[in-house]
């Protein structure tokens, strides 16, 4: 297929017609693109996010590109700013510039840094969903996630603002912080339950990354007990309940691979065997899942069975790393060749010749296109995940040391 598709292009350069849309269409349809090396594609997709800051002027990544018409943001093109994704994002360029030597990367990541540090809530929060001009929500996913965000930039720059920031983020999160260790979202946002944040073990993560830069206990004992909390959800299997927002018996990728993520990271950070152990066993059983279909399917029931015929390409990015990430700690050889595989399956999705700035070097929400996960839109945090899989996967087969980030 992928011969197939070298061809067709081949002849459209040979008539002039190498940018032609509705033959890239045709291309996508086939479900190829042309793949390249890891630092080609790594080089579109940090281009990519760059092009998504420029489209503002305050220093945060748009939140995607609408390839269509967009009902929520009236219109298609570049999206507002994303304060939650923004912040993950820092980290991912703090560690480019370190291993690529692009100092470039490094001055933007300060610029977001310092954004998010502008639009911080009195209260400590990181507000909700993309700028607009109604009043900020404060939510605690999106805090945890700029937590990354702010520590990295402390690492890196030594300034004490940023510090500041993430320990105001820090005590906001504990102040929200049943005794049981679960985060309670404002009320505002109605979708966010209880029962439905079990993702949440990555804002875990994050605080355990803020006690152990800060030496400050509380928020370890916050991370431990939080993920204590969320482990309650884990079935035998591996699979977690209560991890979805707007389908909880059906999880997408996405979601599922931000639980699994912040228990391994929180494990391995805090040496802790039996938060490891629960994280390897859901990736075992995803990986049957992965073996069985073309590509793993978006969204898997309890019986890791997948329910649509599409794939989550941020998942998919994201299971990548934790594949990485496990090959690191175990050097199981099959983590790896299931993670070489999800990297050259993003390949082959990823528009590295169009024209349209939006569109090329981004990752898509969704394969095919018209999914169910960010539907005809390219999403920053597919994009970032993407970087840090291709980031970590050059690192692992070069022998660079690799910094590990949110």
């Amino acid at each position: 297929m992928i011969r197939k598709a070298a061809k067709k292009i081949e002849q459209m350069v040979k008539t002039s017609k190498a940018y032609n849309k509705e033959a890239w269409a045709e291309l996508e349809r086939e479900g190829t693109f042309p793949q390249h090396d890891e630092a080609h594609h790594l080089k579109e997709t940090l281009e990519w996010i760059k092009r998504g800051q420029d489209a503002h002027t305050e220093g945060g990544v748009a939140r995607g590109y609408s390839a269509a018409w967009n009902r929520y943001f009236d219109g298609k093109g570049w999206q507002p700013p994303y304060p939650e994704t923004t912040g993950y994002i820092i980290p991912t360029f703090f560690e480019a510039t370190r291993l690529l030597s692009d100092k470039e990367l490094a001055n933007r990541a300060v610029k977001m840094a310092d954004w998010e540090t502008a639009i911080q809530m009195k209260n400590g929060a990181v507000r909700g969903g993309a700028i607009n001009p109604q009043d900020p929500i404060p939510s605690v996913f999106c805090t945890g996630q700029v937590i990354f965000g702010w520590a990295r930039a402390y690492e890196e720059t030594k300034n004490i603002k940023y510090l500041d920031a993430g320990n105001r983020a820090g005590d906001y999160l504990l102040s929200v912080q049943d005794k049981d260790g679960c985060y309670h979202e404002d009320a505002r946002y109605n979708f966010a339950r209880k029962d439905t944040t079990v993702y949440h073990t990555r804002v875990a993560w994050s605080m355990a990354v803020l006690g152990s830069s800060t030496g400050n206990d509380a928020f370890i004992r916050s991370a431990e007990k939080n993920i204590l909390y969320n482990l309650r959800f884990q079935l035998p299997n591996g699979w977690f309940a209560n991890n979805c927002l707007y389908d909880p018996d059906r999880p997408l990728l996405h979601t599922i691979c931000y639980a699994i993520r912040g228990v391994l990271e929180t494990g391995l950070l805090l040496n802790n065997e039996g938060f490891i152990s629960a994280a390897k066993t859901a990736v075992d059983n995803l990986l049957v899942v992965a073996e069985e279909n073309a590509f793993p399917p978006g969204r898997l029931d309890k019986q890791w069975k997948g329910t649509v015929g599409w794939s989550c390409l941020t998942g998919d990015a994201q299971l990548a790393i934790i594949l990485l990430r496990l090959h690191q700690r175990t050097r199981e050889a099959r983590y790896a060749q299931a993670a070489q595989k999800l990297i050259d399956f993003i390949k082959t999705t990823q528009n590295c010749a169009d024209p349209d700035p939006g569109i090329r070097g981004g990752v898509k929400g969704s394969y095919p296109f018209n999914g169910g996960y960010g539907t005809f839109q390219l999403l920053n945090w597919a994009a970032k995940f993407y970087a840090d899989a291709l980031l970590l996967d050059m690192a692992t087969k070069n022998g660079w040391d690799y910094k590990v980030h949110g």
